[in-house]
């Protein structure tokens, strides 16, 4: 197995990690040795131990890590969430999830998204503007936010909440972050357990709602399983999804086709969409414990080992896409593991692609001569890709 060093703090990787993957990959396994961690960056490898049930996101019994005292209340959240979970857990949580977040109740959304889209373009003011705050924040937040049944009003303490709190899983985390996030998650908590109870004395056709219904049915999810899983929603329902949007709206401006050749149909728009996000995709890394003793690709895992899933050099892999470097909406992005696989596969997913689908043929059409305002930086904060701004001239 070859042996790799980059610092994912080092500025060129922050704006380019594509070509430290390329120069790692020939092998399906490498180590990194800043991260003192095996990791899969072959397509086959990755979509593999995505499916591979001898690898999972719960510690084995005797490996969990140990936290500092100071940090306990952001993990007694996460010890709930269902991203963290393995089965039976993890298929109580997901099929109570799945019976509530149905796709009626998504499609149902679609009309919303639409006139949320027009109405933030129509505030624009100026000839350039950050689309990040302007657009590419509002619209996820704000549909999570009623999906949920949350007032709107609360999107932008919503988004503060969650910042910190995903946070912690970014290279960047120092004791400042630590900080932030358990004062976060102290708030958020506190917060989601008064709404819940607000909810359950006053029932509404919303997410909320329907959760507690089915934890007042007997469907065996705990008052901290709902809390928790209502805070990973509003996280997770829109923290990727914001910078799935800024990373696609660089790519299709930076790219030699006009805008509007990408929007010409539902089915073109879909394949645009999924190929921004197999090009640029906001989450590059997500790890599994070995659940037992396991020898794959050449190396033996042993029971409590970590491997790191690079997503997003999968998705470049040249092996699955012949030139994986150009983004081509022709390939549609078929394949493409940006919202992982196997049984932990975003279950926010449809939601997710259904926003992009709906806002971005808008916001062309709107601005059909918009430009890039100089050149979009990412910020420092692998194992999220993410840009600091978007400023575009009108």
């Amino acid at each position: 197995m070859k042996h790799f060093t980059q610092n994912p703090r080092d500025p060129d990787f922050v704006q380019n990690p594509y070509a430290f993957y390329e120069t790692a990959r020939g092998e399906p396994l490498f180590y990194w040795q800043d991260y003192d961690l095996v990791c899969a960056l072959d397509h086959a490898a990755v979509n593999a131990m995505l499916r591979d049930r001898r690898f999972g996101r719960e510690a084995p019994a005797g490996f969990a890590p140990e936290h500092p005292e100071h940090l306990k209340p952001f993990y007694d959240v996460e010890e709930h969430s269902i991203l963290e979970r393995e089965p039976p857990t993890h298929t109580r949580l997901r099929s109570l999830l799945t019976r509530a977040f149905t796709s009626r109740r998504i499609a149902e959304m679609e009309p919303q998204m639409t006139a949320l889209s027009h109405d933030l373009l129509d505030g624009f003011s100026g000839d350039t503007i950050d689309l990040l705050p302007a657009f590419c924040e509002k619209i996820p937040i704000i549909i999570i936010a009623r999906l949920l049944g949350v007032p709107e009003e609360m999107a932008d303490q919503l988004l503060a909440w969650s910042h910190d709190m995903v946070a912690m899983y970014q290279v960047r985390r120092d004791r400042s972050v630590e900080d932030a996030a358990v004062k976060a998650t102290l708030e958020f908590t506190a917060y989601i357990r008064d709404f819940i109870e607000k909810r359950r004395h006053d029932p509404r056709d919303d997410l909320i709602t329907s959760l507690i219904a089915a934890r007042d049915e007997g469907a065996k999810l705990s008052t901290d399983e709902l809390v928790t899983t209502c805070i990973l929603l509003l996280n997770a329902g829109h923290e990727a999804t914001v910078h799935a949007f800024a990373n696609g709206i660089k790519t299709i401006l930076e790219s030699d086709a006009p805008a509007a050749s990408y929007f010409t149909s539902p089915e073109r728009t879909l394949a645009t969409v999924e190929e921004t996000l197999r090009y640029d995709p906001p989450l590059h890394m997500f790890t599994r414990y070995a659940m037992e003793d396991v020898d794959i690709f050449g190396h033996r895992f042993k029971t409590g080992d970590t491997v790191g899933l690079l997503l997003a050099g999968a998705n470049r892999d040249p092996a699955k896409f012949p030139h994986a470097e150009r983004f081509d909406v022709e390939r549609g992005g078929v394949g493409h593991l940006s919202f992982g696989a196997g049984l932990h596969f975003c279950i926010g997913a449809p939601l997710a692609k259904l926003e992009i689908c709906v806002a971005l043929p808008i916001l062309f059409a709107r601005f059909p001569d918009m430009q890039l305002a100089g050149t979009p930086q990412y910020a420092d904060r692998y194992h999220f890709h993410g840009l600091k701004a978007l400023e575009v001239t009108l």
